[in-house]
Formats: structure tokens, sequence, C-alpha cells
């Protein structure tokens, strides 16, 4: 397996996975133009790192996106929040998203960041069990707002 910067060709197959469960069915919408838009913005930002995973034939089979925050708590802590991990249904139970986590979490502390965090939709309790099982930790309790 390979981990890479994603390009605007990959952004089909990642629309894809993100639709391919289901939360993700009621949410997204593959085809979209607003997504290559989405790309864009994502692509020429510095702190976003919007990753795919190969595999040995270069299929993408897995995706996940890295945004890098500095601030001022922590005493100037730059953390790395990962979102929208997803692999292809295929490929689920293999190990690869452990792979990807482990590559994000590399990546994080190579950038010099002082912690990874994530959320996760509530009903996702498998998801649940996955990230504790990476050392994740349920510290804080994350809220939305629609708009």
């Amino acid at each position: 397996m390979k981990i890479r910067r994603a390009v605007a060709t990959d952004v089909e197959a990642i629309v894809a996975m993100l639709a391919d469960d289901p939360l993700g069915a009621q949410r997204e919408k593959p085809g979209d133009p607003a997504y290559l838009s989405a790309f864009e913005v994502i692509d020429a930002d510095p702190h976003q790192y919007l990753a795919v995973a190969e595999d040995e034939t270069g299929e993408v089979v897995g995706t996940l996106q890295l945004t890098f925050t500095s601030g001022l708590s922590r005493m100037g802590m730059t953390r790395a929040t990962v979102e929208a991990v997803r692999v292809r249904s295929g490929q689920r139970g293999n190990g690869l998203g452990e792979r990807m986590l482990r590559w994000a979490i590399d990546e994080a502390r190579a950038r010099g960041c002082g912690v990874v965090q994530l959320t996760t939709d509530a009903s996702r309790v498998d998801a649940h069990r996955f990230y504790e099982r990476l050392g994740f930790t349920a510290s804080h309790v994350g809220m939305k707002l629609a708009l």
C-alpha cells in the first residue's frame, strides 16, 4: 500500500468512498462539481493534506484528510485533525484503516504536532472501538451547529 497526496483525478474515487455507507449515502452527491471546487481549495492550502491510499495496482482504496491547526493554547501547540477516514468496502477489515491512521500520526509527529484529534459520528460504534484500539481517548464532547 502507498499513501500519497490526492490529485484532482482522485476526487471521484474519494467521493464514492464517502457516499458508501448509511450516513454518507444521505449527505453525499457523487458527480456534483462542488467536490472539484472543494478539492481546489484544499489542495491550495498548505495546512491541509488530503491523502489517498493506493493498492498494488494503483487503485485508490482509502482516504483521509489531515488539517494542521496552529493555536495559542497549550503553549502554541499545533494540532492535527483527522477527518473523513474511509476505506473502500471491498478492502475493509484487512488492516488498511490502521495503516492509514498510523501514517497520519507519523505525519503529524513529523510536522511538530503535539496532538492528533478526530471526531467520529456518535452512531459509529465500530469506529469508536477502532480509534480506541489505536490509543485515542474520548476526552472531549464534540458539538456541531448546522448552518
